[in-house]
């Protein structure tokens, strides 16, 4: 377990008498649990460091600062980078001054997985992290203690906070890496030292900061250069995404594709969407094939099937194992359905849209019986590729849906776009927000449609089916 004597050695490199446990860090004061180290960041609206009397009432046994507070509670200077002398250490609380909270935070979280003799698995890629994510803990449950990033904390915080809940049991960590901008995945994964990792798609999304899919392939091909030399790093690579499968050459470790082509390691054929439940394909590796019905909605989670199954081959699970992981998955992330007054049957994929995953919805939307409605809001941070992404996607509506909505201003290229496609006119409807478009489902809807509403989080597309479902 992580303690004082850990946080100290990390921050100034000696290591000092002091067994005080600390039970995890947390930068959230009502996230604080007894034994915590809460960490005060300064924001652009609110400040940790106004939350430390707050966190120390919920029983935290130190605060990392960086700003004086000596006026308030005991504090111990480390801003030298070095013990005090004579050290002494307070009864807790008390705060731990150094100079920036953050990167003490970092420090202290590559220290302690560096001490430990973890095997962790970097996932990243443009769609489908934190599905693969889910998919690859619960495999691997089947045989390792394993832990996971929760939701996203995917970044230069969570990461971390995550690194901190490892300990001397933990055998596996299957840690999610975001990419915003060049660099942060190379950070990311020097503090987590992966021997293992995945990387889903390279798609457009996040196109308007990191510049282009070169970019992004680049950024996220970082995962791949910092993995250590074949055997004990391995690569897993979506052989049919080009971007993803020219990462073999950035690395030494060992190369696994995965993909729909015969020529991956791990392959897929004969897929068959279920609609809600789920997708039935055969599983192809070296001379076996396996026929497998997993509880994952829609045919692109075969993609996310793919992952999981070539992360537990790579890491000695057998075929049960893995089978019994996948079969086990019972929640579908991200996507949830819902009866609206009317009795229609709302698929709530609201937490973000790209193009890509925009698509995969629309293909999941033509599994289920009934008469499509599809509810589209803008996709924001496509970057250069906002116009082609849009209209690529009501090309798409118009060949799945027979009812389309779109909220928002990019949402009017989808309409156009899908009546260019030959949708007809009166079966396009554009509006402005979400309140407009809540408005206009209640007096549409049927007990007949099936509705996928999606959109990116910034449209909050999420409040259209709140609004629909409080109703029923």
């Amino acid at each position: 377990m992580l303690r004082l004597a850990d946080v100290l050695e990390a921050l100034t490199g000696n290591r000092p008498e002091a067994s005080l446990i600390i039970s995890e860090a947390a930068v959230d004061s009502r996230q604080v649990i007894p034994g915590a180290m809460f960490v005060a960041l300064p924001g652009e609206h609110v400040d940790g460091h106004d939350f430390v009397a707050s966190a120390f009432e919920r029983g935290a046994h130190i605060a990392l600062v960086q700003r004086d507070l000596t006026a308030q509670f005991p504090v111990l200077d480390l801003r030298s980078g070095q013990l005090p002398e004579p050290l002494a250490i307070p009864q807790p609380p008390f705060c731990l001054w150094v100079n920036d909270s953050l990167a003490a935070l970092q420090t202290i979280a590559g220290f302690w997985r560096q001490r430990l003799a973890v095997r962790v698995i970097g996932v990243t890629g443009s769609v489908g992290k934190s599905t693969t994510k889910e998919l690859v803990a619960q495999v691997l449950g089947q045989r390792y203690r394993t832990i996971k990033n929760p939701g996203n904390m995917n970044n230069e915080i969570g990461l971390p906070l995550t690194l901190l809940q490892l300990s001397e049991g933990t055998q596996r960590a299957v840690l999610e890496m975001g990419f915003y901008v060049p660099g942060e995945i190379e950070f990311l994964c020097k503090l987590a030292r992966p021997q293992v990792g995945v990387v889903t798609n390279i798609g457009t999304v996040h196109a308007e900061r990191a510049g282009s899919q070169e970019a992004i392939a680049r950024g996220k091909g970082e995962l791949v250069e910092a993995l250590p030399p074949a055997p004990e790093g391995v690569a897993i690579l979506n052989y049919d995404d080009p971007w993803v499968r020219g990462m073999a050459g950035r690395t030494q470790a060992r190369i696994f594709y995965y993909g729909l082509d015969a020529r991956s390691h791990l392959w897929a054929s004969d897929i068959e969407g279920l609609g809600l439940q789920g997708i039935r394909f055969q599983l192809h590796v070296r001379n076996e094939t396996l026929h497998l019905h997993v509880p994952l909605i829609g045919q692109h989670s075969v993609q996310t099937v793919l992952r999981a199954t070539a992360v537990g081959l790579v890491e000695g699970l057998s075929w049960q194992e893995v089978i019994d992981g996948l079969q086990r998955s019972l929640t579908q992330l991200r996507l949830a359905t819902v009866r609206a007054t009317s009795g229609a049957l709302i698929i709530d994929d609201t937490y973000n849209a790209s193009p890509e995953s925009t698509l995969a919805a629309l293909n999941l939307l033509t599994e289920i019986e009934g008469n499509k409605v599809a509810v589209l809001g803008d996709m924001l941070e496509l970057g250069p590729y906002e116009q082609e992404g849009h209209e690529m996607v009501g090309v798409r509506a118009a060949e799945v849906a027979n009812r389309l909505v779109t909220v928002g201003r990019l949402g009017k290229l989808i309409a156009e776009a899908a009546r260019q496609a030959g949708m007809p006119a009166d079966a396009i409807t554009a509006v402005n927000d979400v309140n407009q478009a809540t408005e206009l489902l209640k007096g549409i809807l049927n007990s007949d449609d099936v509705v996928l509403i999606k959109g990116s989080h910034g449209v909050r597309m999420d409040r259209i089916v709140s609004s629909l479902e409080a109703e029923s």
